[in-house]
């Protein structure tokens, strides 16, 4: 056991005692909740959360374990992506493989894994594309993280809302709005790696009733000079298109442009997102030339949602929805100087309608209907000057309905049960409940018992791609069946004043069909429902804030995620996460420090060796705008330059990636 290891129960277990024994904040008078990302959501009143049941409730109140990050603590601790934001959140990991970031969730990592086992929401707008399935949460995310108000992470099966994707957790990031800004902001930021990013955002509440946000944002980033030691002919194993002694130069470049606006207008909101990001590869990825430039990948996203919601009178809610999005992806990959073109195209067009009606306040039932039409689905695979490998070309539907039921039993119990029907045109119809019993045994806390089914279609990455020339040949497999996963979880939370809180789970899930790449028995690689899974864990988080101004969080994971036929713990799976956030002022309302602690115990790789623990320390200064305009904040990452890696997929030669040492970041925003 290395040193970190030994100090972090220590460490933890201090700062345990430390937020759980100080004494809170005075409680104040019950507010009245305004703009949603304002602070005295977590410390004056108990939050509230839509991502959950479609409808603004309690925490407390809803039907799963959630967390909820605001824009002060997406500033203080200096997240620049949504990746920062999920891995500062219990339970949540993230792996990098310098092209783009996945999230763990629960002990399930699979290295090289889409993120399609999530589903990522911008006010309830699904985001995830239909042809990958991805969740996009690094540079390649459609919102800038300084556009964001509150990010919801709602744990658990989703399905029974939300359909395929919400697998084992539902991501609803919620925007700013127009009053939130009442005029113009510019933001810079300059970092290591000759990286830059600008933005420029308007927005305000005018007197005819139209509210509205208009903002751009561009990134330019270098890239690094980095060593891989399997590049390098001094290594005996090195690989034979080792070059420039295992060094390549700027090719870790990054560059992205992204738009966001969203105007308001009586009952009616118009939203539309886009952007383009366009990634060096610098790690001889797919067998590709290393240290060439010219291996990248562009990602191209946009969206347009207008949604409608309207009070219908006698405690009657609608709400309407519709939306059009579309996806790009391109890859080009360098092979002795040929370029292999990587591509895949999604268009895709949908509607939700959803009525809430509440009964003598003991009753409220939620019935919604969604279709969804994918219009288009294609892959294509070659090389430049040569014919197809691959041209495949998809059209799919998608229709749902679902009924969520929500009962008081009486003043401290109530009872929550949904359940949702898809169909799809590739695989029929598929059934998924969701039940809760939630006790209040005294004020301001909650049990929460929670089962709830979810399950994820194969995406058409998994069911047609192809690709006869690869070693070994990849073949389609149009026969997969979706994946299934059962929950069941006790949740535990409680509110002490208006300042402390605890939320303690204990949860158990089984996968069964379980989507994983394998040989097919005629020297070809594809596709196939081969695994199953069952996993355990407990999580236990602590916040609590001072009357001097000190903000704190802590959160523990012990966890257990196992493949049932090996008995083996699945790979990129850490039993421990430790994660500890800290606020403290150092000029009384107008400076301060944000400290972030993170433990992640060893994962085993592909490869079958181990990516060792390690401890991570962020820290961000930050002020309060001075002079009513200006403010700033300086961010250094991993502050003590420790050296750690991440278990990566079999498409690279690494099977344990090394990940960035220290970084600064100086960020300044001016309003106006």
């Amino acid at each position: 056991m290395n040193q970190i290891s030994r100090k972090a129960p220590f460490l933890f277990a201090l700062a345990v005692v430390i937020l759980s024994s100080a004494s809170p904040a005075q409680e104040a008078a019950p507010v009245q909740i305004a703009a949603a990302g304002d602070e005295r959501l977590l410390f004056q009143e108990i939050p509230s959360v839509f991502g959950a049941s479609k409808y603004e409730q309690k925490v407390i109140e809803a039907p799963s374990a959630v967390s909820i990050v605001t824009s002060s603590e997406i500033k203080k601790y200096g997240y620049r992506t949504l990746a920062d934001i999920l891995r500062s959140v219990r339970s949540f990991y993230v792996t990098y493989d310098r092209n783009y970031s996945y999230v763990g969730v629960r002990g399930f990592g699979r290295p090289g894994d889409y993120n399609s086992r999530i589903l990522l929401l911008i006010d309830g707008h699904r985001t995830n594309d239909n042809t990958y399935d991805q969740a996009l949460v690094g540079t390649e995310g459609l919102l800038d993280v300084d556009l964001i108000d509150r990010v919801e992470i709602i744990r658990g099966p989703g399905s029974s809302l939300y359909g395929s994707n919400a697998y084992f957790a539902v991501v609803n990031m919620i925007t700013r709005r127009g009053r939130d800004l009442k005029g113009a902001e510019i933001s810079g930021e300059a970092g290591g790696n000759k990286t830059y990013k600008g933005r420029v955002t308007y927005g305000d509440r005018f007197t005819n009733g139209v509210e509205a946000i208009v903002s751009g944002t561009g990134l330019d980033s270098k890239g690094d000079s980095l060593y891989f030691s399997q590049f390098d002919p001094a290594n005996p194993a090195a690989d034979p298109r080792a070059a420039n002694n295992g060094s390549t130069d700027h090719t870790d470049y990054d560059r992205y442009q992204s738009a966001f606006t969203k105007v308001a207008f009586g009952d009616f909101t118009l939203a539309g997102a886009y952007v383009s990001r366009t990634k060096g590869i610098p790690t001889g990825a797919f067998g590709t030339d290393f240290n060439d430039r010219g291996n990248k990948t562009k990602d191209d996203h946009a969206y347009l949602d207008l949604k409608y919601d309207r009070s219908l009178g006698g405690q009657t809610d609608l709400s309407v929805r519709a939306y059009y999005d579309n996806y790009r992806y391109a890859g080009d990959y360098l092979y002795g100087g040929i370029v292999n073109k990587d591509l895949g195209s999604g268009d895709w067009w949908g509607s939700e309608v959803r009525l809430t009606r509440k009964f003598a306040e003991i009753h409220r039932v939620i019935l919604g209907a969604e279709y969804q039409d994918n219009i288009r689905q294609d892959q294509k695979n070659y090389n430049v000057g040569f014919p197809h490998d691959l041209d495949d070309v998809r059209r799919s539907r998608i229709l749902a309905a679902y009924l969520q039921d929500e009962i008081t039993l009486s003043r401290t119990m109530a009872l929550n049960a949904g359940v949702r029907y898809d169909h799809s045109s590739t695989f029929g119809g598929t059934t998924n409940p969701r039940l809760a019993f939630i006790y209040n045994p005294v004020d301001r806390s909650a049990i929460k018992l929670l089962y709830g089914s979810s399950f994820r279609t194969p995406n058409d990455y998994e069911l047609y791609y192809s690709s006869p020339t690869s070693l070994p040949p990849i073949a389609p497999n149009p026969d997969l069946k979706p994946e299934k996963i059962r929950t069941y979880e006790v949740v535990y939370e409680q509110y002490v004043g208006d300042a402390a809180r605890m939320a303690l789970s204990g949860y158990y899930y089984d996968i069964t069909d379980l989507i994983n790449q394998g040989p097919d028995g005629l020297g070809n690689s594809m596709f196939v429902n081969l695994d199953e899974v069952k996993a355990k864990g407990i999580e236990l988080e602590l916040d609590n804030k001072w009357s001097n101004g000190i903000e704190g969080r802590i959160s523990y994971t012990l966890q257990r995620a196992e493949d049932t036929v090996t008995g083996e713990p699945l790979t990129n799976s850490p039993a421990h996460l430790g994660k500890l956030n800290l606020v403290v002022p150092i000029v009384k309302d107008m400076a301060g420090a944000g400290i972030e602690e993170q433990y992640m115990s060893r994962r085993r790789s592909l490869g079958g060796d181990y990516a060792g623990s390690f401890f991570i320390t962020n820290v961000t200064l930050f002020s309060q705008p001075v002079l009513d305009h200006l403010g700033m904040s300086v961010s250094v990452y991993n502050l003590f330059d420790k050296q750690y890696g991440d278990p990566v997929s079999a498409d690279l030669v690494q099977s344990i990636l090394l990940q960035d040492g220290r970084s600064c970041r100086l960020k300044l925003v001016y309003a106006f």
